[in-house]
């Protein structure tokens, strides 16, 4: 059987896999590379797609299993007024009967409900291999997340630190008569803004560090985690396959796919129901003869055979779920190309729009506002430029370091979904995901 106890062993060990001791990462300095591999690794909702696929692979196992011979032990005649007679118990006036049954299945069930099991085993392989396509997009959008919060915290960091020297040296010139007090007042509650900013942002951080240990089942070590791989290349990820090519790689449509076929084989296997199983029968019976039971008949064997009688009714309602089944998968099928295709348009459209909106950020809106700062802060230093001014301009840099931080997580984002939306090969090897679904009736 293509799918034996070897295959199902096999799985066994792959899915105990993550659950053997593994080196702990340094999450201190987490990559993304080694963050997708604890994913694969440690994803309760991988780790439970898994689950079904070993189930489904048992499934298989089952359903090759034809059905065991039965073995009765049978007493009767049993005389109370004559009584059983003296001897042996073998020479007891006892009629016994040991009957063997077999039933010889028809309609080639058992190849069918084989057919059935192997494919709704290779759509769990590829229930896995979506699981995997869609919990990495989840990961790569939380790294890129604690990524630009991590961004954002070194923006207000700093901002606090200049407004802190802002505000002492401001405070020297009042002293000096340099400066009006409501200047340096100004200033101060600019600072405390600040610190509160910088609070806000180390919560955020914290969030997001969560958000992305939760995937990779390291809650308890979330505040060690820190991102260190940088953002995606401005030009990655910008290959344009035919899009029926790409929705035939996704792992979702192939198990709608793989799904209709099974659905298939599952209608001929309940139109098989049709063709009537035979069960043999064959007994030994041991009857001895003596004076207490002259009209025992000694030892005798019989054979015989049963079959079901369609008198009621002959499975129509097995036949028309069966169909229903069919229909709802093929409906199924249909929604989840529809779902893709829709999706792959959108994902697109965010991809060009994130990468367009990225290269203004850091081509021409944070370079202008470093330099207005830079000459602000210069102003102001040589008594050239007002408190509020100076302050308008630290707001204006540090709104747009803050919001040039988003646009490089929301185009890495964007470029995760497109790319697993896109992928080619199984994220998972060994999952079933690759077997033929077979010809769709259209009957």
């Amino acid at each position: 059987m293509k799918h034996g106890i070897a295959g199902l062993a096999l799985l066994t060990a792959l899915m105990a896999g993550p659950l053997a001791a593994q080196a702990p990462a340094d999450l201190a300095n987490l990559t993304l590379p080694t963050a997708e591999k604890l994913l694969l690794e440690n994803n309760r909702d991988i780790a439970m797609a898994r689950s079904a696929l070993l189930q489904a692979r048992a499934d298989v196992i089952t359903a090759g299993q034809k059905p065991n011979p039965q073995l009765g032990l049978l007493t009767q005649n049993i005389n109370r007024s004559r009584g059983i007679g003296s001897g042996s118990l073998r020479d007891k006036s006892i009629d016994s009967i040991v009957a063997l049954s077999q039933t010889f299945e028809r309609g080639d069930k058992a190849g069918l409900r084989v057919a059935t099991a192997s494919l709704l085993s290779a759509a769990a392989g590829a229930d896995l291999n979506d699981s995997a396509r869609v919990q990495l997009l989840a990961l790569r959008a939380a790294y890129f997340d604690v990524l630009a919060a991590q961004e954002r915290l070194l923006v207000a960091q700093d901002t606090v630190q200049l407004s802190a020297r802002t505000l002492a040296a401001a405070t020297q010139r009042l002293r000096a008569g340099d400066l009006s007090g409501a200047d340096v007042a100004r200033i101060g509650v600019d600072d405390a803004r600040a610190r509160n900013d910088a609070v806000a942002v180390a919560a955020d951080v914290g969030r997001a560090r969560v958000a992305l240990a939760l995937l990779i089942a390291a809650e308890a070590d979330a505040t060690a985690i820190r991102a260190v791989s940088p953002w995606p290349a401005q030009d990655a990820g910008f290959n344009t396959p035919a899009i029926e090519e790409l929705l035939a790689r996704r792992p979702d449509i192939r198990a709608a796919a793989t799904r209709v076929a099974a659905a298939d084989r599952a209608r001929d296997l309940a139109r098989a129901l049709r063709s009537r199983d035979v069960t043999v029968n064959l007994q030994f019976e041991h009857y001895p003869v003596s004076e207490t039971n002259p009209g025992g008949s000694g030892n005798s064997m019989g054979l015989g055979f049963s079959v079901p009688l369609f008198l009621r009714h002959s499975n129509e309602g097995e036949i028309a779920r069966a169909q229903a089944d069919w229909y709802a998968a093929r409906d199924a099928l249909q929604q989840v190309r529809g779902i893709a295709r829709a999706e792959l348009l959108r994902v697109r459209g965010d991809l060009d729009a994130a990468r367009e909106r990225r290269l203004r950020f850091e081509t021409e809106l944070l370079p202008r506002a470093i330099q207005s700062s830079s000459a602000a802060e210069f102003a102001f230093r040589n008594g050239a430029l007002g408190v509020m001014d100076l302050l308008d301009a630290r707001r204006i840099l540090k709104a747009i370091q803050a919001e040039a931080a988003g646009a490089r997580a929301d185009f890495a984002k964007a470029l995760a979904a497109w790319q697993a939306s896109t992928e080619a090969a199984p994220l998972l090897a060994g999952t079933g995901d690759d077997a033929e679904p077979g010809k769709e009736s259209q009957k």
